[in-house]
């Protein structure tokens, strides 16, 4: 199972956004959908997809959260053509970085798609890469110097993770400070992420959007990851928290899949009831829930 998942915020629009990813990438489809009834959302409708054979989660759960570019996905491309297929797939009118040719690469844009999800569609070139799809954490704001610690924290928590290459600003790229992350790669449970810092005025930062879903084998597994990640009391609630950095992530056990998957609609809705009281998972109680022991 993919360590940790990206996990997507959706009003309505989970299954419409689901066709158009797995349509534009290839050796992607739709794994799993579940509905989730009496939520604070009414039901939620969540899916599993994956693309280019990394999984994703999408939730259609209410209007409460907007895409930023705080966290967008690099994909790297292997020809001109198919950064451009993509970016007339993904693009929803909005380019950050116009399509063209920079110094860094000579076919690039970073666009947002229709539903506001940025994605930055990259040439290679000579430039070696492990994933096809790159979480990207931009760090603006209070949390601009912040990308290497960020980095560092994390790498240190998951196992099988490194620093890969690192490029800085150097001096006379004001606004920003020198030494600070241009782009940096890094790799967390041999999934492969990178972090950026930008000191441009910003009017956004990281939010409950994209969140990063770590699933766990254990109650003692999952304590580890709460304890070391949560830094916001106030953010906990039903599996989510926020780290120091504002980033969310959802800590769950891994047998809330086969739970969800089971198609027995009372267990699932006596496990919803009973991880709606919480903040950090209980597996036990939600195993009890499921039986109705």
């Amino acid at each position: 199972m993919q360590k940790i998942v990206p996990h997507l915020w959706y009003d309505k629009e989970a299954g419409e956004a689901a066709a158009l990813y797995t349509s534009a990438f290839p050796n992607s489809s739709v794994l799993n959908r579940v509905l989730i009834s009496d939520t604070p959302s009414g039901t939620a409708e969540l899916l599993t997809i994956e693309l280019a054979g990394q999984r994703f989660m999408l939730i259609s759960a209410g209007p409460y959260f907007r895409f930023t570019p705080a966290i967008s996905f690099l994909v790297a491309c292997d020809t001109k053509e198919e950064v451009d297929s993509l970016h007339a797939r993904l693009s929803g009118g909005t380019d950050l970085m116009p399509l063209g040719s920079y110094p860094f690469s000579e076919r690039y844009a970073w666009t947002a798609d229709k539903f506001g999800l940025s994605w930055q569609l990259m040439l290679m070139g000579d430039i070696p890469y492990e994933s096809k799809i790159t979480p990207t954490l931009m760090f603006v704001g209070d949390q601009c110097g912040k990308a290497e610690t960020a980095m560092e924290t994390y790498t240190k928590l998951f196992g099988a993770s490194r620093i890969g290459p690192v490029m800085r600003y150097a001096e006379g790229e004001a606004p920003d400070k020198a030494g600070t992350v241009k782009h940096g790669a890094f790799s967390l449970a041999g999934q492969s992420f990178a972090a950026m810092d930008s000191a441009y005025e910003h009017d956004f930062t990281f939010n409950e959007a994209v969140s990063l879903v770590v699933n766990c084998g254990t109650q003692a597994e999952l304590d580890k990851y709460w304890s070391a990640l949560s830094a916001q009391p106030e953010a906990e609630q039903c599996g989510w928290l926020k780290d120091r950095f504002g980033v969310s992530w959802q800590i769950v056990p891994t047998a809330m899949d086969d739970m969800m998957a089971s198609g027995d609609r009372e267990a699932m809705g006596r496990v919803t009831q009973a991880f709606l009281k919480m903040k950090k998972f209980d597996i036990a109680e939600l195993e009890r829930a499921f039986r109705n022991a």
